[in-house]
């Protein structure tokens, strides 16, 4: 007999007759506005999950008293709980990889769009203000040859790396929770303290998961440490940033600019300080929609389903603790 996968997130019809294949599907359009309230009555049955950008919280999944896995279309688990998950030996897996490249490109497009002031130029022409060549006061400034700062060094902030170091000839310098050797020889690149990156970098980009020691870590103190030629980059995740502070350190020059793909509270309110300031370069979080990209993932997530409900060990598997009580 087939197993029950509830489907949160649409796919193609080649990963849908795949998905299908294996399990009977039932697909919950829009689960966050009134098709929360379908997904929640298709609970009872589930035997797996499968979609992103929802917040599978304990009080909702205790109405899934069947769930075996969770088949998460994102690389961020800071929607899932996972000390509840691993109580009831339920499997959660990600989509790690196959999105690395495509988002190491959004930042570095943050970081030219950032530096070279392309939003606030290309509005200036749609408007009609280009009346002659342009001076001083229009300036950017320069990518190669900066140095570039990841704050986070995984995937993402390898690939980041890789782009500034051999394609712009940035020095680059970085901080995570422990050194990385190869990291350091590949890109002849420098560990540094959270404070001593801050300070020197001119280009200071995050690319670190969302956690308890990890939100609320750039705030006012580190804007504080910034140069007032230093831009700031987030590919990360909004609530890594006090984003109050953020606004305030813009505002007041002790940062010259900004590119965002995410933010506290997302989709951004449209009267969000930020979307009032020339320096800022902010897009709806971005970094992994790609066509290819995001049929990658959701093929990722199709197949880690069908293993763990199989009963096989998925191969992005995020919580072993669950796998080991199982």
């Amino acid at each position: 007999m087939k197993k029950q996968v509830v489907l949160y997130k649409k796919l193609s019809p080649m990963l849908m007759s795949r998905l299908q294949a294996h399990a009977d599907v039932t697909l919950i359009d829009e689960p966050k506005s009134d098709g929360l309230a379908r997904l929640r009555a298709a609970l009872p049955e589930a035997q797996g999950l499968l979609g992103a950008s929802i917040k599978l919280d304990a009080a909702l999944l205790d109405l899934a008293p069947k769930l075996e896995a969770v088949s998460s279309v994102s690389v961020g688990i800071d929607n899932y709980d996972l000390d509840y998950l691993d109580q009831r030996g339920i499997l959660l897996s990600n989509t790690p990889d196959v999105l690395t490249e495509t988002t190491a490109d959004t930042g570095f497009a943050l970081i030219l769009a950032s530096a070279r002031r392309v939003v606030e130029l290309a509005n200036l022409v749609r408007a009609g203000q280009w009346k002659r060549n342009i001076g001083p006061l229009h300036f950017g400034s320069d990518v190669h040859g900066k140095t570039l700062g990841i704050i986070g060094m995984g995937r993402i902030g390898e690939a980041l790396a890789q782009r500034g170091h051999f394609g712009f000839s940035m020095p680059v310098i970085y901080h995570s929770h422990s050194p990385k050797p190869a990291v350091e020889a590949r890109f002849n690149a420098g560990y540094r303290s959270l404070d001593a990156l801050l300070q020197e970098a001119d280009f200071i980009c995050l690319t670190l998961p969302l956690t308890a020691e990890t939100e609320g870590l750039i705030g006012a103190r580190e804007f504080a440490l910034m140069r007032p030629e230093s831009i700031f980059i987030n590919i990360s995740r909004g609530k890594v940033v006090d984003e109050a502070a953020l606004i305030t350190a813009l505002q007041q020059a002790q940062i010259r600019a900004a590119g965002l793909d995410v933010f506290e509270r997302e989709p951004l309110n449209h009267d969000s300080p930020l979307l009032h300031l020339n320096n800022v370069v902010a897009t709806p979080h971005i970094g992994s929609a790609t066509h290819e990209t995001r049929e990658a993932m959701a093929r990722c997530a199709v197949d880690n389903l069908i293993s763990a409900l199989a009963g096989e060990r998925p191969a992005n598997l995020v919580n072993p603790k669950a796998w080991a009580v199982r």
